[in-house]
């Protein structure tokens, strides 16, 4: 029993580290790949959007394909596969010399990433113990969080000081690590699913139990977008770009110290107790950041944004799973990251067409105050519809010998 509870076995380190690497050559791209474009391959502002653009809807529209796939064929082999072609486009980037052929690359690079995201993120569920979800998801998505600090810190580093040659070098390791822990990580045996459902029948590719949790998941990653592709910007705007290299770190050191507390209050007290005092925290904390003059200020505001972002994501996540079916988890998992990515690609055009014309700390007060619709969606989707469910069994359970005419 002692064994079946353990989390920290080499299923689950070999499948976290793999999810690690697979977001740092993500997130170095992400903020390299616009000087790349202006720099070596002489193109201007619009050509920078496309090439994010492209990754984003590629990756999109692969995930509901792949929580189907991750039902209903080999997943160790689906996961190895997309890992392998990941691991071949990262090396390409070597070779690009023209436009055209990166946002060819791009689209390709992003359908690995959809399906071999999607494969890690479903495959943990069978490796992490029933009883410690909560606090085995909440460590997984830590790993993806310190890949979004790390990841942007080595490539601006490694293009400053080296150039774009070992920057691609870089992310080709990082790739290729990120597919031999995925080859490494023993994947429990999953029997494979017979559908009823038709080729073309929606339920094969969106799980909709995993749809309420999922839509407070959109507003999250709509206003966190704002962080992720302007915070560097907004911050010189204000005279403090000299610490806003450390704003993720502080962000990410709070996620740190807190997730172990997260993920087992979770599991002991469920998600209400994280998920409303952490919308809150992350809306005052974006409200603050709208308002900040000063360079404590500015790293009180990531602290706080930090708690927040830390207590809903694997809140939201886990809750997203666990209203699906045990055989259609794998669906609940793409259906949540769906509607993440789009709500992180919407915010990012729209968040930055108010920015530019408006101000900057106009689109993170706005950002701030979106935050409150993820509360709403919450309480209206997910917690007023389970405690309905609730009272109704409860109801049921009164009157046993009740009977539906």
């Amino acid at each position: 029993m002692e064994n079946e509870e353990r989390l920290w076995n080499r299923h689950f380190l070999t499948i976290c580290f793999s999810s690690f690497f697979i977001f740092m050559t993500f997130y170095i791209l992400m903020v390299t790949l616009p000087a790349f474009v202006l720099e070596d391959l002489h193109g201007n502002k619009q050509n920078i959007g496309l090439v994010t653009t492209l990754f984003v809807i590629a990756a999109v529209i692969i995930r509901p394909l792949t929580g189907r796939w991750l039902d209903e064929v080999n997943r160790k082999a689906l996961m190895v596969g997309s890992l392998l072609l990941f691991a071949a486009c990262s090396v390409l980037y070597l070779f690009i010399q023209g436009y055209a052929a990166l946002l060819l690359l791009r689209c390709i690079h992003g359908f690995a990433y959809g399906v071999a995201a999607t494969a890690t993120s479903a495959i943990v569920l069978d490796v992490i113990p029933e009883r410690r979800k909560g606090e085995g998801i909440g460590y997984f998505t830590l790993f993806m969080s310190l890949a979004m600090v790390i990841g942007p810190f080595i490539g601006l580093t490694v293009t400053d000081h080296v150039g774009f040659r070992m920057l691609f070098i870089t992310v080709s390791v990082f790739a290729l690590l990120a597919c031999i822990f995925g080859i490494l990580t023993p994947v429990p045996s999953h029997k494979t699913q017979a559908q009823a459902l038709g080729s073309w029948d929606i339920k094969r590719y969106f799980e909709f139990k995993a749809l309420p949790v999922s839509l407070s998941g959109f507003v999250l990653a709509f206003a966190y977008s704002s962080l992720s592709t302007f915070i560097s910007v907004y911050a010189k705007s204000i005279g403090l770009g000299n610490v806003a290299s450390y704003f993720f770190i502080v962000f990410a050191a709070l996620v740190l110290i807190s997730r172990p507390f997260t993920g087992r209050l979770f599991d002991r007290r469920g998600a209400h107790v994280l998920v409303y005092p952490g919308i809150l925290l992350f809306m005052a904390g974006m409200l603050w950041l709208s308002q900040v003059s000063s360079a404590p200020e500015f790293l009180a505001t990531a602290g706080m944004i930090g708690l927040g972002y830390g207590a809903i994501l694997p809140s939201f996540q886990t809750l997203a799973i666990q209203a699906a079916p045990s055989h259609r988890r794998a669906l609940a998992t793409s259906t949540f990251y769906v509607l993440f990515d789009l709500g992180f690609g919407l915010g990012s055009y729209v968040l930055g067409f108010v920015a530019a014309h408006t101000a900057y700390n106009a689109m993170y007060f706005n950002a701030g105050m979106i935050i409150a619709l993820a509360l709403i969606l919450y309480y209206f989707l997910h917690h007023r519809a389970e405690k309905m469910s609730r009272e109704a069994a409860g109801a049921q359970d009164c009157h046993p010998n009740a009977r539906t005419t």
